[in-house]
């Protein structure tokens, strides 16, 4: 039961809440005065930094684009650009030229512990672990505050069956952002591993909770409630799964398993 849920939980990672792009000042501030700025100084490429932040923010992702590679022609060496242009170009499915963005940040300045975190999550979703794993840890060793670090290092841990660790990562990310769902599924999916069952059903209620359009979260909680023996509630967590994502496959298989169980 535990390995179903772990193959449900491993993918809560790529969509962690407090993921932001970088310098965030720029993402309140209206568009048309943003261009003001720009256009009366267009040689300033903090102006394009901060305006490509609103457009990726806004989703007008090529435009942000845009923006971000205007600031790096005005200053080579503005890592920050970089590693926002890279963020874009992650969203995109773009991850060779993301990962190239990161890298050349973390040439201008080896200490950016973002672009440590952003690029060890795409080698992450590419089963790159060793690789990822070395990324986390260097932000990590560097002391960041981004609890991005801590969840994704935990997702590996997970992955690695190593699940007190994970949970220690996971209580991190927490601690770091409270109201961010994923590191309570994630710890939920360690807990249960653990036969934990309380302890996983606390966690996997929060994140439902902070996010209750998430198939992922509902499915694990369906597992739970599996472990817990209450088939009836299950079915009804995996049927709302389903509903949120008829293609997630731990949804399905949940409610396969639970089906005779609806109406009792």
């Amino acid at each position: 039961m535990a390995a179903v849920l772990l193959l449900a939980g491993c993918q809560s990672g790529p969509t962690l809440q407090s993921i932001s792009l970088d310098q965030a000042q720029g993402s309140a501030q209206n568009l048309s005065s943003l261009t003001e700025a720009v256009t009366a100084n267009p040689r300033n490429p903090e102006a394009y930094n901060v305006r490509g932040i609103a457009y990726g923010r806004s989703g007008e992702n090529q435009r942000a684009i845009d923006d971000f590679t205007t600031a790096i022609q005005l200053d080579p060496n503005f890592y920050q650009a970089y590693a926002n242009r890279a963020l874009v170009l992650r969203q995109l499915n773009r991850n060779p030229e993301a990962v190239a963005d990161y890298n050349s940040a973390l040439k201008i300045n080896a200490n950016y512990d973002s672009a440590y975190i952003g690029r060890g999550n795409i080698y992450r979703i590419a089963s790159r672990n060793r690789e990822a794993l070395s990324d986390f840890q260097r932000a990590i060793d560097l002391n960041t505050t981004d609890p991005r670090a801590y969840h994704n290092r935990g997702l590996l841990y997970q992955l690695d069956g190593q699940h007190r660790q994970a949970i220690e990562d996971f209580s991190t990310a927490i601690s770091m952002d409270a109201n961010a769902p994923e590191p309570y599924s994630g710890r939920a999916v360690s807990y249960l591993a653990l036969n934990n069952v309380e302890d996983a059903s606390d966690d996997i209620n929060r994140a439902i909770q902070l996010d209750g359009k998430r198939a992922e979260f509902w499915a694990n909680q369906g597992i739970v409630l599996e472990a817990r023996g209450d088939k009836t509630k299950a079915y009804r967590s995996f049927a709302h799964a389903a509903q949120l994502d008829p293609n997630y496959q731990p949804a399905k298989d949940g409610v396969s398993r639970t089906r005779g169980s609806a109406g009792s």
